[in-house]
């Protein structure tokens, strides 16, 4: 027997009656509850494959491969791969006389070039465990191996306050045979926020301070531990504020635990001005300002919250917002569809509806567009795939888009589970009555009536099987059923409209009341708001579950959770942090201040200033968070560009509404904005226009204090300060032309306080 030859039986020899447990290398030793027995392929060898990386996008599990070897992306199809290693190009990975000379064990040690590097060194468990499994006659134990359970993770939370700034994870591994293995050392581990720096034994090391979370993988199992890592901030006494209602009661537990005081209550006027701009879109006039801030009912920003929901600016700026995830746009609703849809989606709000009895009516909407306006959603929303990924992000809070071509590498579903929820939308068809597009060359332009109805046939084929998907319900096996009695004229939509705003269905609750939280906070408990996954937890816990739960309970009623969040301490919060450098936002220790959305500037500047908006091709006084779509229509198709209203819009970060997501609409700073507020053609209207504020009636016989202070009231909802007053009138001083009172309400108008919600 040649020497190679003889090592090899040797190591077979030993594997096989010593037993491997790779367990026993990190220093760790075996559970009780183990099995003693030789390398597992499902157990240790996919395990090395994640661990070194091989099995990465950027590596072998790329989806054509590195040097002529593919693996599966992330170890999701084992069988595959033990095919790939065992039987590909002839087995010349594998070695079977001599273990130690397998192709697999020398290109990750660097023993032969290998254009990833050195993955692990010839000491490592990664060497002992393909060692073993080689040595003892690679067994593909897929079929008898009992499958990952769950994945165990200590500590899944975790303060950390300095001088520390270190945390040991432990990971256990939980087997559908009712068996546990500590995998601490075989697990991957990936930090949400680059805050931190990861062992591959678990041991997690501070690089700054603050908040991340570690995705914990192993197998085709992953669990998340949220670590904070504090500054010492001594001493700290917490200031025992006062909760105005439940909601603040887990905000106010975290802060404690990270040692932050919140911030005091917000004044009347900036709470006048925020409920205005969270609930309608636009500040208050000045009469509606000074009428709040003088009254003393302690009882009064309740009743405003009440009054301003009952306002048809209400329903006009929150029927906004669903109008960015819908995609009204012009290109496919057309003009006229976009129209209707948006009032469709304001009179749903102002009549109360429940925000079930709203998602429900959408889905089953049918018939013509411009008869039946909620069925431009659908048109909007032209493929089933483009379909089921909007129903599942705007009313579930999942993004699917990563199942499409493979499982989803953060979340539990599979690429099985995308194209069987997207089987569910394939018999939606449309039926074109006309198209008076003026591109014949935009596909995608659609100007006329069209028809929405449910072909009785119709299927969606899964890429990697060729064959027909099953329709079902997203996370459930069951198949999604259409009655035998009647397969030609059941809605498979009907069925799936009533599982998914079920109160047992806690996906669409939470998903609604995070982005409800969202919309009055600037800052969703899930972040980003339709993100909802295992790996990026909620802030507060307990606080989405006690939203969903009172959503439920009120019958999906969007006002009341309004009303509940606005009467809390936290919403209430004034945007000065209880101690000069330490804010924490994303814990809600302070109101954070934002930059006011495209609308509710240009309607505010508007307001402010005494001049209605002229939109070309609608009546004189809409306001843009009343237009339809994204562009006025005369703006499109013209050689000419698009109408100031349009540039000002685009500008601040209306989104074209391409994608159903929040993330599409930016507040983001960009240096056309500075020339907008500083000489663009709105403000320059604003400002000159002689029946402005300037030039209304009464206003230029009053004394120059009482102007002044009209301005304030009517710019930032305040009176001016004694210093702000003594500045301003002096540039007034004597007998001033109307200049000298335009440079104020210009500085007014371009002042950080009027362009921040605060």
């Amino acid at each position: 027997m040649h020497a190679p030859s003889l090592r090899g039986a040797i190591a077979g020899l030993a594997m096989g009656v010593l037993g491997f447990y790779p367990g026993t290398a990190s220093g760790r030793g075996t559970s009780a509850e183990e099995r003693l027995g030789p390398a597992s392929f499902r157990r240790d060898v996919m395990a090395v494959l994640a661990k070194g990386g091989c099995s990465s996008g950027a590596c072998h599990g790329n989806r054509n491969g590195k040097g002529g070897f593919r693996l599966s992306l992330r170890g999701e199809d084992p069988e595959q791969d033990y095919t790939t290693l065992v039987s590909e190009l002839a087995g010349r990975r594998i070695d079977r006389e001599d273990a130690g000379q397998s192709l697999l064990l020398l290109k990750p040690t660097g023993q032969v070039p290998h254009e990833g590097g050195v993955r692990f060194e010839s000491s490592s468990w990664e060497y002992r465990a393909l060692l073993g499994w080689i040595a003892g006659g690679v067994t593909n134990d897929l079929a008898t191996s009992a499958p990952l359970d769950r994945l165990e993770v200590q500590p899944r939370e975790q303060f950390v306050r300095a001088p520390d700034h270190t945390v040991a994870l432990a990971v256990v591994a939980h087997f559908r045979d009712g068996t546990r293995r500590d995998v601490t050392h075989m697990a991957v581990y990936e930090p949400a926020h680059p805050i931190v720096s990861i062992s591959a034994r678990g041991q997690v090391q501070a690089k700054q301070a603050g908040e991340t979370t570690v995705l914990v993988r192993y197998l085709d199992q992953q669990a998340p531990a949220t670590l904070a890592f504090l500054p010492a901030r001594e001493p700290f006494t917490w200031s025992q504020p006062l909760s105005l209602n439940s909601l603040d009661l887990p905000i106010f537990s975290k802060l404690e635990s990270l040692r932050l005081n919140p911030a005091v209550l917000c004044d009347d006027s900036v709470f006048v001005r925020r409920a205005f701009l969270d609930l309608l879109g636009v500040i208050p006039t000045a009469a509606e300002a000074r009428a709040f801030v003088a009254d003393e009912n302690c009882a009064k920003r309740a009743r405003l919250a009440d009054r301003l929901m009952e306002r048809p600016e209400f329903a006009d700026f929150w029927a906004l917002k669903w109008a960015d995830l819908f995609r009204l746009e012009e290109r496919a609703l057309d003009r006229k569809g976009a129209q209707l849809f948006r009032e469709w989606l304001a009179a749903r709000l102002a009549d109360h509806t429940p925000l079930d009895v709203f998602v429900r009516e959408l889905l089953t909407a049918r018939g013509s567009t411009y008869a039946v306006p909620a069925a431009n959603w659908f048109r909007a929303h032209r493929t089933p795939m483009e379909r089921s990924e909007a129903v599942a992000q705007v009313f579930l809070g999942t993004r699917l888009q990563c199942a499409q071509c493979h499982n989803h590498p953060y979340e539990r579903w599979t690429q099985n589970d995308y194209h069987d929820w997207t089987a569910a939308f394939a018999r939606v068809d449309y039926k074109v009555l006309e198209n008076r597009r003026r591109d014949g060359n935009d596909k995608h332009e659609f100007i006329g009536e069209q028809l929405i109805y449910v072909r009785p046939d119709g299927a969606h084929k899964h890429p990697r099987t060729s064959r027909n998907a099953e329709p079902r319900l997203l996370g459930r096996q069951d198949p999604l059923g259409v009655s035998v009695d009647e397969p030609a004229t059941a809605d498979p939509l009907q069925e799936l409209a009533t599982w998914l705003t079920a109160p047992e269905n806690p996906l669409f609750a939470r998903a609604q009341a995070n982005r409800i939280w969202y919309h009055l906070m600037g800052r969703g408990l899930v972040d980003p708001v339709d993100d909802f996954r295992s790996t990026n937890p909620a802030s507060h816990p307990a606080l989405l579950e006690q939203l969903a739960t009172e959503l439920v309970q009120s019958g999906f009623d969007l006002r009341h959770l309004i009303r509940r969040i606005m009467a809390s301490h936290t919403y209430q919060m004034a945007a000065q942090p209880a101690c000069v450098g330490e804010e924490d936002a994303p814990n809600y220790s302070h109101s954070a201040p934002r930059r006011l959305g495209a609308e509710q500037l240009l309607d505010s500047l508007s307001q402010a200033a005494g001049v209605p908006l002229e939109i070309p091709g609608l009546p004189i006084g809409t306001r843009a968070a009343q237009l339809p779509g994204v562009l006025a229509e005369s703006g499109r198709g013209r050689s000419s560009g698009n109408s100031d209203t349009d540039r000002f819009l685009l500008s601040f970060g209306k989104p074209p509404r391409l994608m159903t997501s929040e993330c599409e609409r930016s507040c983001e700073p960009a240096m056309n904005q500075v020339f907008q507020l500083i000489s663009g053609p709105m403000m320059d209207r604003f400002v000159s226009a002689p029946g402005n504020c300037l030039g209304a009636a009464g206003w230029v016989d009053h004394p120059p204090g009482q102007r002044l202070d009209d301005l304030f009231w009517a710019a930032l909802s305040r009176a001016p300060s004694p210093r702000e007053s003594e500045r301003l009138l002096a540039h007034v001083s004597g007998d001033p032309a109307r200049p000298q009172w335009e440079d104020i309400l210009w500085s007014l108008l371009n002042a950080k306080e009027f362009v921040l919600r605060e």
